[in-house]
């Protein structure tokens, strides 16, 4: 009998069971907006580190090419792409770099340093391997910022979260 009793206790009952759905979901309930922010701020450090990618990219195509590259933003929009002087005028690549990519939604991008041409900004790379020195800030829709900087046209661009310069 005594096995028996202890048979039938080695499992849950339905009522253990669905108290612990209601625990667990109480507790999923509280912390999904927190979590919420955290995928929008790791989308705006990705957007970052692919526009740093890009840089990289511009500044060694460059000077191997021994053509001026350009890495333009539509703030407005929140996209950016890379062009080459080719022939006088700069034209978009014809590779999967050269394609216009978007910023994350809720996401900002605001240039200091930046050239101007046609209403679009950009920071361009010369073959002599060097870049205009400027600021690309990204901010998120919670106010949290990524900055790529460069400082000098000599230097390479980094990023620095926060309000550290």
């Amino acid at each position: 009998m005594k096995e028996r009793a202890l048979q039938k206790r080695q499992a849950f009952t339905l009522l253990e069971l669905i108290l612990v759905m209601v625990i667990l979901s109480t507790v999923l309930a509280m912390a999904a907006p927190s979590l919420r922010g955290f995928f929008a701020s790791r989308q705006t450090h990705d957007a970052a580190g692919q526009i740093l990618s890009l840089i990289q990219l511009a500044g060694s195509q460059a000077v191997s090419q021994g053509a001026t590259y350009r890495l333009n933003f539509e703030t407005v929009e929140g996209t950016y792409w890379l062009t080459a002087r080719q022939g006088g005028a700069f034209e978009e690549l014809g590779t999967e770099f050269g394609r216009r990519f978007s910023l994350p939604r809720d996401t900002t991008v605001e240039l200091t340093g930046a050239g101007q041409d046609a209403g679009l900004d950009y920071v361009s790379f010369t073959p002599q391997g060097t870049c205009t020195p400027a600021t690309i800030t990204l901010m998120d829709r919670r106010g949290e910022k990524v900055r790529l900087i460069c400082p000098s046209a000599t230097e390479t661009f980094s990023i620095v979260e926060g309000d550290a310069l």
